[in-house]
């Protein structure tokens, strides 16, 4: 197949680039930035001749939109949502106006538009959207109406040859150095890699394996379009999740963070606590209900894998 990946640069584009290109399919990659072997440029706002790549291609993929890896500032959030809803806006045109337009178009949303919870798993169907949790921070409801503009950015595109799936990924964990798993295993190498704030938020995650192999299942399933829920079936307690980290490296001990605490190393990473205390409590219910098989569907496996693959590529320590 011919896939186009607006917004192909960056960590999850790798991790998709590299699967997709590997199982033969010829990958194209729309980018803002220097354009090299199979890339186009596009500025992610306006129609231009990077359309064509889209026009005859089968499948449109867009990750376009800016990192979230930022402190949550006016400016910056504001930022998110202009390049999400713009660039699935234009995405949406492209297609419309192809002569030969794709069969499909996954556009990446994520796990956040879930409600912040503890005591029950989302799934697509009795999911809560989140934005009127009592007690969290404002700014947190801005996350949610992102993911919202940006899912529906999708669904109001003018494209009836072509099927829609908006992608609510979970953090996509992969052994490539700057993505999350990186930066958690960084922090228990360290020994900062204790629980935050308690530790009884939840995390969602999906192995970097799986998510591609979701991407392409996802493609050749003609009866699923909406909202899907790209997450191992198995989200776990924030201390859970970071005492797992540990043990596939091998370190004993992790110094847990206070709240207060937490807010001072995000800023000092220039990040944001949301990434880290919001609690992502997501399973993945249609894509089990499809039959789709999880490689590695739980956190301690799944850690050792990714452990194991950032130790063959870069050395045992």
């Amino acid at each position: 197949m011919k896939i186009v990946l607006p917004g192909g640069t960056g960590q999850v584009g790798a991790v998709l680039r590299r699967a997709l290109t590997g199982a033969g399919h010829e990958v194209v990659v729309l980018t803002r930035g220097v354009v090299g072997d199979r890339e186009v440029s596009w500025d992610g706002r306006t129609l231009g001749a990077w359309a064509k790549a889209v026009d005859g291609s089968d499948v449109v993929i867009n990750l376009a939109g800016r990192s979230v890896s930022c402190r949550y500032t006016p400016a910056n959030l504001r930022a998110m949502m202009d390049s999400r809803v713009q660039s699935a806006q234009v995405v949406g045109e492209a297609i419309a106006t192809a002569a030969r337009p794709p069969r499909v178009w996954l556009q990446m949303s994520t796990a956040t538009i879930y409600a912040h919870r503890f005591d029950a798993p989302h799934d697509e169907a009795t999911g809560i959207i989140g934005g009127r949790e009592p007690d969290v921070p404002g700014y947190w409801a801005y996350s949610v109406e992102i993911a919202k503009n940006w899912e529906r950015a999708q669904e109001e595109a003018d494209t009836p040859h072509t099927r829609k799936v908006a992608l609510r990924s979970a953090m996509v964990m992969s052994h490539d150095r700057g993505g999350v798993f990186d930066v958690l295993l960084w922090l228990a190498r360290l020994g900062l890699g204790g629980p935050v704030a308690g530790g009884a938020q939840y995390v969602s995650w999906i192995h970097a394996e799986d998510f591609a192999r979701a991407v392409e299942f996802l493609v050749e399933q003609d009866g699923i379009d909406g909202p899907v829920n790209l997450a191992a079936p198995g989200p776990l307690p924030h201390r859970a999740f970071m005492r797992a980290v540990r043990a596939a490296w091998g370190v004993p001990v992790g110094l847990p963070a206070t709240k207060w605490m937490a807010e001072l190393g995000a800023l000092g990473l220039r990040t944001d606590t949301e990434l880290l205390l919001k609690s992502r409590r997501v399973v993945p219910g249609r894509l089990l209900e499809a039959g789709f098989s999880f490689r590695h569907g739980a956190w301690p496996e799944a850690a050792e894998d990714l452990v194991r693959r950032v130790r063959s590529t870069r050395g045992p320590r």
